[in-house]
């Protein structure tokens, strides 16, 4: 065993203890798990408790991705080769976002590759946590990912070979990627990818975001978190600006159904938030991110919403996923007070969070 390998499965275990019985924590426990001086995008735990996250795009870091060695410490993850400057090879992490550990421990990642002066070709990666090598990579062409997507969230199959991927851009679309075929296809057009006409207010004021003319506009940001069921026979998901969580089966989507087909078969399973991110457990629950009141809301398998967690320190959760035992991790970073959201300078303060939520109920990692 390398010694870097030994020294982070050493970090692991002091990140991350097994829970006992007796040691139980309470439903809605927070715990902050790192403090960091750049911004995590989206947060992902292995099953032995390793963390790993995205570094957001809208605030840029000396590093693009990351895994957590300590409160305050992190590494390079792949390697300093995949962290180089944005734009200078193909083999660089230009702009990745999502994040997802599968049950295989392979770590995917989406890398739009805009938010850069000259936006690099999007791209979908995959590298196993404990060789830190490539497992796995798509490009997506230009009917998969137009110019303007903001691939963005991802949900992962891997036992079938499929990973659903969100594009929040200016079109909002469910893109497919058969991991076996290495073809992807692209749906959009459908209302329940798209924003709704729905202000989304953070400390008390409107957010704005520039439109296709480059001047600001409220905020309206469609499709946005992706989750899959614990048989992976169900796609999850609603839009940032959106009071709806969705459901489509994954089926239509993996056979190549064709767009109406899959229309016909959404449907609305609940109400949510306005949010950024989502996990579902492996009894049907859903987490999902509540940006306006600062935490997280459960929305029931039988469809009833209620607030979960409520912390002042969770200005702008991102992205949830489950991690070992009942534990949430999410991702927080002030997303809010970037000069994207405002139009003004950047007002955010480190220490941007990584934390971790006891649910009390049974998580799903790798999904």
């Amino acid at each position: 065993m390398t010694p870097i390998r030994t020294f982070l499965l050493a970090t692991a275990a002091t990140l991350v203890s097994p829970v006992t019985a007796s040691e139980q924590p309470k439903v809605g426990q927070i715990e902050i798990v790192a403090e960091l001086d750049i911004t995590p995008g989206n947060v992902t735990a292995s099953k032995d408790g390793r963390v790993f996250a995205s570094v957001h795009g809208m605030r840029r870091g000396p590093v693009q991705m990351i895994e957590i060695t300590g409160r305050s410490s992190y590494v390079a993850f792949p390697d300093a080769g995949w962290n180089a400057k944005p734009g200078s090879g193909p083999n660089v992490l230009n702009t990745p976002h999502g994040v997802l550990i599968d049950t295989r421990d392979w770590l995917w990642v989406v890398d739009h590759g805009n938010w850069m002066d000259n936006p690099q070709p999007p791209k979908l990666v995959a590298f196993d946590i404990n060789t830190r090598k490539q497992t796995y990579r798509f490009d997506f062409d230009a009917t998969s990912a137009p110019k303007g997507q903001i691939l963005q969230d991802l949900a992962v199959d891997a036992e079938r070979g499929f990973v659903y991927v969100a594009d929040c851009g200016p079109d909002p679309a469910l893109v497919v990627v058969n991991t076996g075929t290495g073809k992807a296809r692209r749906f959009s057009g459908h209302a329940s990818l798209a924003a709704e006409d729905v202000e989304l207010v953070v400390e008390g004021k409107p957010l704005l975001f520039p439109g296709a003319d480059g001047r600001m506009a409220p905020t309206r940001v469609g499709i946005n978190p992706v989750t899959l069921s614990a048989d992976g026979e169900t796609l999850f998901f609603g839009s940032m600006n959106g009071k709806s969580w969705f459901a489509a089966p994954a089926r239509l989507l993996r056979e190549g159904a064709d767009d109406a087909a899959i229309g016909a078969a959404i449907r609305s399973v609940g109400p949510k938030p306005l949010s950024d991110g989502a996990a579902t457990d492996a009894e049907g629950n859903h987490f999902i991110t509540n940006l306006p009141e600062n935490g997280i809301d459960k929305l029931t398998s039988d469809g009833q919403l209620q607030p979960f967690v409520r912390d002042d320190r969770f200005l702008w959760p991102d992205n949830a996923h489950f991690g070992p035992d009942s534990w949430l991790y999410v991702a927080v970073n002030q997303l809010h007070r970037n000069p994207i959201f405002s139009g003004t300078t950047d007002a955010g303060k480190p220490p941007y969070l990584i934390a971790r939520i006891w649910t009390g109920t049974r998580g799903q990692p790798g999904r």
